[in-house]
């Protein structure tokens, strides 16, 4: 399927521990926004609490002070007042007593007030407090400073229809000095509780993905060609996975192995009866039968062709998708370079291994290796007039690839190929020349071979004449 690669997921985006720690993050984040805002909260109305409770105890101290002289005035002895703030000018604690006369003479306010007013009055809302109940109002004091204040209004039988409202205020600027440092302290310690759970998010996401950690190593190893099953210590949790992934495995390698197998039976059993109708149509002597034996020789010839053909296909295609294949090359074309002095020990050849790096391995099985560079030895040995040269080197990845690539060059010093007809030669049964012996699809076969794992064959003019051929293919990492 070809068409434009899928955009790359930003890893920020991809990543399931930036994800599950941005949510852990997210969640204690408003945690502590919320558990700071409550605390808060909870404190002011506790210090405010506090405030309005010491602040009633000075109101009852002043209701119990409050007498009257014989011409009904209001009298209060000073000196019981233990607080020096109501002496102290704007000393930040107020009191006052205004009367709330009957509707024709209205309010008097401050008939009495403390010296910490000074020269000035607490202004109370207009309200109806009923005899004994405490209204509390927040307010401005002398100059303007924002205090609490608390009234309470009574009666006294001598006086028929004259109440009288006792006031008293604190400034709170202390108060709220002391929430405001409160509130400093609190955020710092919040924050530092923060950043110390943040820590232990990131560690215990880190711990928690360590087993999947884990199988991505295993993974690796598999796709690497190390393994052909994924093996470690995985956690309880995640090893039913791992069974039934290595269960997968298992099953695939077994129906390609049946697979292949199955083809390999169907290839013996059309290659028994070809050969017995190749010899029957040689025997063949008199001239009235001989187009009809060479005519059952030609098809018996291109069945076989074929057979080689698809099942060299089939086993390639079956195996090229597998994990876990491995096969060293340096060992590889070792064996084959072996072979092919034996094969031809008769033209004196030299055939040379050039710096292959013993680590480098191809990404596939070991018979299709030989049967790719077989064809190209074999081919480069026919043609060769002295040398033959293999030599391999680490490639870049190759196109719709992450993984490592290899390359594999045989070069002969024979006549070469020339280039308007290199790629007609890669097609099934192409041959230059009838007279040398072969069935054509030596290097149509390492083609296919190379495209089914994802590389490929090209043909080129070696530097010193002949024929170089460039095999590309994938490498184990």
């Amino acid at each position: 399927m070809t068409g434009a690669p899928p955009r790359p997921t930003p890893r920020w985006r991809s990543s399931l521990r930036w994800r599950l720690l941005a949510a852990t993050l997210a969640a204690l984040a408003v945690a502590l926004t919320l558990a700071g805002l409550m605390l808060a909260s909870l404190f002011r109305e506790h210090v405010m609490s506090q405030f309005e409770n010491a602040l009633r105890r000075q109101l009852d101290q002043l209701t119990a002070q409050l007498e009257f002289d014989a011409s009904g005035q209001p009298q209060i002895d000073t000196q019981t007042l233990t607080d020096p703030r109501w002496q102290r000018p704007f000393g930040g604690l107020y009191w006052q007593i205004d009367r709330l006369a009957p509707a024709a003479d209205g309010i008097r306010p401050a008939v009495l007030r403390s010296r910490s007013l000074w020269d000035t009055t607490l202004q109370m809302p207009d309200d109806a407090v009923a005899d004994g109940v405490v209204h509390v109002h927040e307010g401005h004091g002398p100059r303007s400073v924002p205090v609490l204040m608390l009234e309470r209004s009574l009666s006294v039988a001598e006086q028929p229809g004259t109440r009288w409202r006792l006031v008293v205020a604190s400034e709170t600027q202390e108060a709220h000095e002391a929430v405001a440092r409160f509130n400093s302290v609190l955020a710092a310690s919040l924050g530092l509780l923060g950043a110390l759970l943040a820590i232990a998010a990131l560690a215990q996401v880190s711990m928690g993905l360590a087993p999947l950690r884990a199988l991505q190593t295993a993974l690796k190893r598999v796709r690497e060609g190390q393994d052909t099953r994924l093996h470690g210590d995985f956690a309880a949790e995640i090893q039913p996975l791992i069974d039934d992934f290595n269960g997968v495995l298992d099953r695939n390698a077994e129906i390609v192995a049946r697979a292949r197998t199955q083809a390999g039976n169907l290839a013996h059993a059309l290659k028994t009866p070809l050969t017995v109708l190749s010899q029957a149509a040689s025997q063949q002597g008199n001239e009235a039968s001989a187009p009809l034996a060479r005519l059952v020789q030609e098809q018996t010839d291109t069945v076989r062709r074929q057979v080689d053909w698809h099942l060299a296909r089939a086993r390639a295609a079956g195996a090229q998708r597998l994990p876990g294949l491995r096969t060293p090359l340096a060992p590889t074309v070792a064996g084959l370079v072996r072979v092919m002095q034996r094969v031809h020990a008769d033209r004196d050849l030299s055939i040379d291994m050039v710096g292959i790096p013993p680590t480098l391995s191809f990404a596939g099985e070991e018979q299709d290796l030989q049967e790719m560079l077989g064809n190209l030895l074999d081919n480069a040995c026919k043609w060769a007039r002295h040398t033959v040269r293999i030599q391999a080197q680490k490639h870049a990845p190759m196109p719709g690839s992450n993984g490592p690539g290899l390359q594999l060059e045989v070069v002969d010093d024979g006549p070469g190929i020339a280039p308007d007809v290199r790629q007609a030669v890669l097609a099934r049964g192409a041959r230059l020349d009838e007279s040398m012996a072969g069935s054509g699809l030596g290097l149509a076969i390492v083609d296919e071979l190379a495209r089914l794992y994802g590389g490929r064959l090209a043909l080129e003019t070696a530097p010193g004449g002949g024929l170089l051929a460039r095999l590309t293919l994938p490498a184990a990492a």
